[in-house]
């Protein structure tokens, strides 16, 4: 991959990005009852992000739902704000993106804690 732009930046998401899909991996595991329940999950809030994020098609083709659902996907913005940054385009274009997914990052810990069973008493 080329990257125009810092490397640092684009580094800098990417850990971002790692940590979002650890904390989405982290909700979608805490509403589970058992393990083999968490595996389930994590293709069902996964890959559905994967298919309208905008990597496989370009979002403004997509038909009305989809591009919905595409604005609702934290991916979406992980894929714009390392793409603004390779190719370039600074913070000031990913800036945006790279906090809403800091919000989704939040959010997801947020419910994933909130939904955690304790097992003492």
């Amino acid at each position: 991959m080329d990257v125009a732009g810092s490397l640092g930046g684009v580094m800098a998401i990417a850990v971002l990005d790692a940590v979002l899909g650890s904390s989405l991996g982290l909700a979608a595991s805490s509403v589970a009852r058992t393990e083999f329940q968490a595996v389930q999950m994590l293709p069902v809030v996964i890959v559905p992000q994967l298919l309208v994020c905008g990597l496989l098609m370009p979002r403004d083709q997509m038909p009305t739902l989809l591009q919905w659902l595409s604005d609702a996907a934290p991916f979406t913005y992980a894929l714009e704000a390392t793409t603004d940054l390779a190719a370039g385009e600074g913070w000031g274009a990913a800036g945006p993106d790279a906090a809403l997914v800091a919000g989704f990052v939040v959010l997801s810990a947020i419910l994933g804690v909130l939904t955690l069973r304790r097992r003492t008493p």
